[in-house]
């Protein structure tokens, strides 16, 4: 009985110690890192934007609806009444034309990797500029109009300046130098609008009314000729951007500036060229406001536009033609927003918090095509 009993145990002393070594022994396991892609297909970018975008309208229609809007108005409200009634349309092309500009503007300093906040600022002194020249009557009255147009481009230019050269000759913070800026503009415009320049017949704060020579004309079905005058700077700017030497040389400081400069880029003159067209065209927004909307200086004719061309050169990417099409829908946005002020009692904030939803949502999406997860081999657990 103990030879049985001994031979037992030897016999079970190998699986013991086998199960001993498979409890003791360190478990792979799978392990992921995180890394920075070289190229994603412009087919793959777009179908994760268009993801983005769809989660943001689903999170945008579920606030819409907990607001109070019914479901099935929706597409009424955004589509049909936006976009195929003549007289709403005619109000999106009338809204988007100085929103397209603005976007632009952004656009354009940003692919020098100039963060341009600054342009509501300056789209107030483009605005100051053209009513100074209709203040003073500068120029006979058929010339007025280029005048007013040329001084808006002029004043929106060197607004920008000063930000520009403390950030090429200085090092100051763009960000902080155009936001601070943009206070000044504004409240030298309330200087003028409550002071020298309030208009003496109804003593209300705004400048005098233009004159009719003064003013943009119509195209034609109430179509105002601003957004034909957006459209044309859009191409001009896609021009310079897709074709021209100077979008070569913005990619390359787009990418790396050092790496440009080492390879003899003009990298100053580039940047320096880049913030001055886009304060020249943050300044033409600003006319177009008042010579195409507002017709006079009014004391308010800038708040929204300059969040709204940061949202759009964000959305765009920096791209000009994609600036126009996201400035119409943003345009179509505002135009809604304002028939569910009237008829659901939506309050204008809720647009606004729309558009904050929308960002997000896309600045999500840029994680997705920047970044990757990538298996790596297995480690043993500790």
């Amino acid at each position: 009985m103990a030879d049985a009993s001994l031979s037992v145990d030897m016999a079970q002393a190998p699986r013991t110690q086998v199960n001993s070594q498979q409890h003791t022994q360190p478990l792979a396991r799978r392990r992921y890192a995180l890394e920075i892609r070289q190229h994603m297909a412009w087919r793959w970018q777009a179908l994760i934007l268009a993801a983005a975008l769809l989660v943001g309208f689903a999170i945008s229609a579920a606030i819409l609806v907990a607001a109070g809007v019914p479901a099935d108005e929706l597409a009424n409200e955004f589509v049909m009444q936006t976009f195929f009634d003549g007289q709403n349309f005619r109000a999106v092309l009338f809204q988007a034309a100085p929103m397209i500009l603005v976007g632009l503007a952004g656009s354009i300093a940003f692919r020098a990797r100039f963060w341009n906040l600054g342009l509501e600022g300056q789209m107030i002194w483009g605005a100051i500029g053209a009513t100074t020249v209709s203040m003073w009557q500068i120029g006979p009255e058929n010339l007025r109009l280029p005048l007013m147009f040329a001084a808006a481009i002029g004043c929106g230019l060197l607004w920008v300046l000063g930000p520009a050269w403390l950030k090429l000759k200085l090092g100051v913070n763009e960000i902080i130098s155009t936001l601070m800026l943009n206070y000044m503009a504004a409240n030298f415009l309330l200087h003028l609008v409550y002071g020298s320049w309030k208009d003496p017949k109804d003593n209300f704060p705004y400048s005098p009314q233009f004159r009719v020579f003064e003013r943009l004309p119509e195209l034609g079905a109430g179509i105002g000729s601003s957004i034909l005058l957006a459209g044309v700077v859009a191409l001009l700017a896609w021009w310079l951007v897709s074709v021209s030497r100077v979008g070569l040389y913005l990619r390359f400081v787009d990418a790396n500036p050092r790496v440009a400069h080492a390879n003899g880029v003009p990298v100053r003159r580039t940047i320096y060229g880049a913030v001055l067209l886009s304060g020249a065209m943050a300044g033409l927004a600003g006319f177009a406001v008042v010579a195409g909307q507002e017709g006079r200086l009014t004391q308010a004719f800038y708040q929204g536009y300059g969040f709204s061309g940061i949202l759009i050169a964000f959305l765009a990417r920096n791209n000009p033609l994609a600036a126009t099409v996201v400035a119409l829908l943003v345009a179509a946005l505002f135009v809604t927003g304002r028939s569910l002020q009237v008829f659901y009692q939506v309050p204008f904030s809720m647009v606004q918090l729309i558009q904050a939803v929308i960002v997000v949502c896309v600045a999500s999406s840029d994680f997705f095509i920047r970044h990757r997860l990538r298996r790596v081999g297995g480690e043993a657990a500790q």
